[in-house]
């Protein structure tokens, strides 16, 4: 288990002082979250720059100097920066992404690009995933710049008075596509942009409830990827006289194999998540915990379902495990043709510490020597796992902010069993933390919504996650 950094659990009110109420900063976040999900940002195509020069308007407006790129056609990132007077040390990047997967409107009972205001929530694709975060990112940025020119300086190019710290808000395109037409992009271009102490990102700091208790996943880790194209080599011949030589059926045995899970494998950050989930747990939970790190695939899968319910426990399980999806299966070209070829596109997510050449051999051993045989393996993208520290001041400092705001929450360290542009930080050194806080009610399941049809946010939740995000920044920059 990693070491515990204790910085206290009420913090003392930041040093800088915000310039507006509470409520006008809220109802500025609204107006500013709803306004970004009325721009369709789908990726693919994408369109980001049109939601890049909607912020840069704002920050302009505010009184600093954007800056956006646009590499490729319409896929535009912005980067801005509020200045400290350099005392502090280097940098926080406050990172987000401006793209949206789609969102077929068939599901949903509110328009998906309508930003709604119903019934508390603010409906729409985006409003978790994640553009509540670029507008609390944005609206920390408006009251820097609120704060400096209270004192009579210019944002744009003077200190920010009680900043220690420079601020860096960098929204990108392209992460919902593994983010190489945007952070990727700047990482390579410009990486002095965001050489930083660390970075806060997506996918953390939401409550998640669980037997009674309120808990705050962090996210310190990610798992990595690999995406392959198998190639299914069998037998052209007439529907008329079927062959085991068929690719399709030898791709269905391959799709088959793959499916069943590997062994479980318990990585530093979910033991230190367990750790300190433990005490909230029941005796009985915590027993049956114990079952997740049998070597019988099939009794990690049952505890799972007995601790959890069925959408948690396929999260969890995807924790534990180097996982395999199906995500595309061709072969034929006729109903009476038996095909003699096939393919299959994988996404394999990959633990932290596993890499490619390992994730090949577990294909193989899952498929067997025979079906290996029979195909031809392409490599299509990698991206390797991601680890930040679970200790030290910024880590430190994202415990004690959510617990000063939620005494009976408990914060946990997390790995993600998805991709965020945190990989492309790590390849310069940049520590990315996944925290938007957001104060989720026990009915509103993250894992449901992000992706989901109907995808909202609840006002109540905004209320609660813009003052978290902005004492946690200017507890580590100020």
């Amino acid at each position: 288990m990693a070491k515990r950094t204790s910085v206290g659990t009420a913090p003392s009110k930041p040093s800088l002082a915000k310039q507006k109420s509470p409520e006008r900063e809220l109802a500025e976040l609204i107006e500013l979250l709803q306004a970004l999900i009325r721009i369709p940002t789908v990726n693919p195509p994408g369109g980001e720059i049109k939601a890049a020069r909607y912020l840069e308007q704002v920050l302009v407006d505010a009184g600093f100097k954007p800056e956006i790129v646009e590499p490729y056609r319409g896929r535009g990132s912005i980067v801005c920066r509020a200045r400290g007077d350099g005392s502090g040390g280097d940098p926080l990047v406050l990172l987000s992404h401006l793209d949206v997967v789609p969102a077929p409107p068939e599901g949903w009972t509110h328009d998906p690009f309508g930003a709604e205001l119903d019934r508390g929530y603010i409906w729409g694709r985006g409003a978790l995933d994640m553009k509540s975060m670029v507008a609390m990112e944005v609206q920390v940025m408006r009251l820097l710049a609120a704060t400096a020119r209270a004192a009579g300086r210019d944002p744009a190019a003077d200190p920010i008075p009680g900043l220690r710290r420079d601020i860096i808000f960098c929204s990108t395109a392209d992460e919902e596509a593994g983010g190489w037409k945007g952070a990727n992009w700047i990482v390579n271009e410009h990486p002095d942009w965001l050489h930083a102490a660390g970075a806060l990102n997506e996918a953390g700091g939401i409550a998640v409830s669980y037997a009674g208790t309120r808990f705050y996943p962090i996210q310190v880790a990610e798992k990595g990827f690999v995406v392959y194209k198998l190639s299914v080599r069998g037998r052209w011949g007439h529907g008329s006289v079927p062959t085991e030589e068929n690719a399709a059926l030898l791709a269905a045995q391959i799709v088959t194999r793959l499916a069943e899970p590997g062994p479980a494998r318990l990585t530093e950050t979910i033991w230190a998540l367990l750790g300190r989930a433990m005490p909230r747990l029941s005796p009985g939970a915590q027993a049956a915990i114990m079952g997740l790190t049998s070597s019988n695939p099939g009794r990690v899968e049952t505890t799972l379902r007995e601790l959890c319910d069925p959408m948690l426990a396929r999260e969890a399980s995807a924790l534990i495990h180097d996982t395999v999806s199906t995500g595309v299966l061709n072969a034929g070209l006729k109903y009476n043709i038996v095909p003699g070829t096939a393919t299959i596109e994988l996404d394999c997510r990959t633990l932290p510490g596993t890499d490619e050449p390992a994730m090949r051999n577990q294909l193989r051993e899952r498929m067997g020597e025979e079906l290996w045989s029979r195909v031809e393996v392409e490599c299509q993208q990698v991206g390797p796992a991601v680890q930040a520290p679970m200790e030290g001041p910024l880590y430190g400092i994202l415990e004690a902010v959510l617990r000063h705001h939620d005494p009976d929450g408990v914060p946990l360290p997390m790995l993600a069993p998805y991709a965020t542009d945190a990989k492309h930080l790590a390849r310069i050194g940049v520590p990315t933390y996944g925290f938007s806080p957001l104060k989720l009610s026990a009915e509103d399941s993250l894992l449901e919504l992000m992706h989901g049809d109907d995808e909202r946010v609840s006002v109540e939740a905004l209320r609660f996650g813009l003052p978290v995000l902005w004492e946690a920044v200017i507890r580590f920059c100020g």
